[in-house]
């Protein structure tokens, strides 16, 4: 029998319900249902299988995969909990198809951040040993040294996490603010570092991710060109699902 087999949260990721790594959450919480049954992780569907998520039937893909780049404000928690957290970036969107965001921004941060319904390039954009670059632009509590230059470019030891952030590029743009870009996602990773310093961040706000610019009014969000979506899949072509220390420098590939 050679019938094609899916991984259950895969299936829920290419049904544009949700990322793979929340379809695992989903999993691991007994939300889903193959054919009414609880299944355990790693659980393959097959094409007649009903799956469910919190009683939902959820089918297969009929429309287009949507992308937004969204100009998120303040106060906003880039979640798709609408249950727990009533600041979230789903409700505040409101969009008319489920959507999720492509890893996350603080609550006390602004900026761009994308969001999409399609699982699979969630997984690559989110795979930090692909340096796949984020920029922003950071306004601290008191005079830019060039030391606070050089020790936030050369890499700092977050104690919390047990991590060194990796080298990046840090240029100072007036008195208070600099400008950052990174190749990492740490938790709070440019407030840890500024702290570490004996700077407070006043306000941080993303700027650039990959090759995608910030360009809408705060608040709003538009779909991304073909243009952009053309690139970004060139720039995340050779992602690998997996560290691999020989692909930290391997450039895309060229179509």
């Amino acid at each position: 029998m050679s019938e094609n087999l899916t991984r259950l949260n895969k299936y829920l990721s290419e049904a544009g319900y949700c990322s793979r790594r929340e379809a695992d959450r989903l999993i691991d919480a007994g939300r889903v249902t193959i054919n009414d049954v609880i299944p355990e992780m790693g659980t393959k569907v097959a094409s007649e299988d009903v799956v469910k998520v919190d009683g939902e039937v959820i089918g297969e893909r009929k429309q287009d995969f949507v992308y937004l780049a969204f100009n998120k404000p303040v106060g906003i928690v880039c979640t798709t909990d609408t249950r727990v957290e009533k600041d979230n970036i789903i409700d505040y969107i409101n969009y008319p198809k489920r959507i999720f965001p492509i890893g996350r921004l603080d609550k006390p941060s602004e900026g761009l951040i994308l969001l999409t319904d399609d699982g699979d390039i969630v997984n690559k954009i989110l795979r930090a040993s692909n340096n796949h670059e984020k920029e922003y632009v950071v306004t601290v509590d008191r005079p830019i040294s060039q030391t606070f230059v050089e020790r936030m470019a050369g890499g700092i030891y977050i104690e919390e996490l047990g991590k060194r952030t990796k080298k990046c590029k840090v240029k100072k743009i007036d008195r208070f603010t600099f400008s950052i870009i990174l190749t990492q996602g740490l938790n709070r990773q440019i407030r840890r570092m500024c702290d570490y310093l004996n700077y407070d961040v006043k306000t941080l706000k993303r700027v650039r991710i990959m090759n995608i610019e910030l360009d809408t009014p705060l608040g709003q969000y538009r779909e991304l060109t073909k243009e952009e979506f053309k690139t970004l899949t060139n720039l995340i072509s050779d992602s690998k699902k997996t560290y691999d220390p020989k692909h930290q420098h391997h450039r895309k590939k060229k179509r």
